[in-house]
């Protein structure tokens, strides 16, 4: 077994593991920490605790130290900064003519390093902007490109339901999601309200994907032939997933008729079969923006 404390950095950016070494801290408490990046200011989110040795990347960084009230005025310096290093870039992109959208600036906690974040439809050749911030900023300069959801993730909004998004609030990383998920909680595959304010499927409808696949398990496919209780047979019209109800098309006195049945009412070959094939589609259809990683980074340049 292995103790660690995980620190997030930045607002709802990934865990971490450290090692808390013999240092006495609790959720919401703010630590110093040597990361890849330099030292960075960080968040306590998961207070000390032991793991098993699989869950955890050798060799695990300790924690420096706990913020000290020193360490929280510099980085609320390293904010104010932020704002304006993030003014003068934008700046120099215009000067530069470069087609490129700046999302955030950041400062590591050290000021050994200044990274922007950019969202840009292809490649952008920015050398000799990283030329001239550095210069400025003396200081190593990063450029960072990221997708669209790495930026409605940073800058945050309103969702459809009228909350928070997820991802800028508690969703700290993306999980893929495909249009097989819309289907199968019957929801309406207009592009425009399944998307979130990033364009891509709305990350929510993994949220019950689980329930609903377990749900359609008990239930018919629409236009399958089922057995009524009288022992009639109909034809399934809709189904309602939630209350566990189908709507089946019967023929009385020659006459189509539609009449309502809970499912357990029915006779019918379960759908386990065509779960499983729908789940291999699913795997296959998954949008290729949700699973390209927008979460990585592209185009990393840095300078002295």
């Amino acid at each position: 077994m292995t103790k660690i404390v995980g620190i997030r950095f930045r607002n709802v950016g990934k865990i971490y593991y450290f090692d808390p070494k013999n240092y006495k801290m609790q959720i919401g408490d703010h630590v110093i920490v040597e990361t890849a990046r330099g030292i960075e200011f960080g968040r306590v989110v998961l207070g000390p605790k032991e793991v098993g040795e699989n869950e955890v990347v050798h060799p695990l960084k300790e924690v420096l130290r706990v913020a000290t009230e020193a360490d929280e005025e510099r980085e609320k310096q390293n904010r104010l900064k932020e704002k304006d290093a993030f003014k003068i870039c934008q700046k120099k992109i215009r000067e530069h003519g470069l087609e490129m959208k700046l999302i955030d600036a950041e400062y590591t906690f050290d000021n050994n390093k200044v990274l922007f974040y950019f969202t840009a439809d292809g490649r952008i050749d920015f050398r000799q902007l990283v030329k001239d911030l550095a210069s400025i900023f003396k200081t190593r300069i990063e450029l960072r490109q990221i997708g669209v959801r790495d930026e409605t993730k940073i800058l945050g909004g309103i969702g459809i339901c009228g909350r928070c998004l997820c991802c800028h609030t508690y969703l700290s990383e993306f999980a893929p999601v495909s249009i097989k998920m819309a289907k199968e909680q019957n929801l309406s595959l207009n592009q425009t309200k399944i998307s979130g304010v990033c364009g891509r499927l709305m990350c929510c409808l993994k949220n019950e994907q689980e329930t609903y696949e377990e749900l359609n398990k008990n239930l018919p496919g629409t236009g399958d032939t089922v057995t009524l209780p009288g022992g009639l047979q109909g034809t399934v019209h809709s189904v309602n997933v939630l209350r566990q109800r189908v709507k089946v098309i019967v023929e009385v006195n020659d006459e189509k008729e539609i009449q309502e049945f809970a499912v357990n009412e029915l006779k019918f070959r379960p759908r386990k079969k065509k779960a499983k094939a729908s789940e291999k589609e699913g795997k296959e259809t998954k949008e290729s923006e949700q699973k390209e990683g927008d979460s990585k980074s592209h185009g990393k340049k840095s300078a002295e």
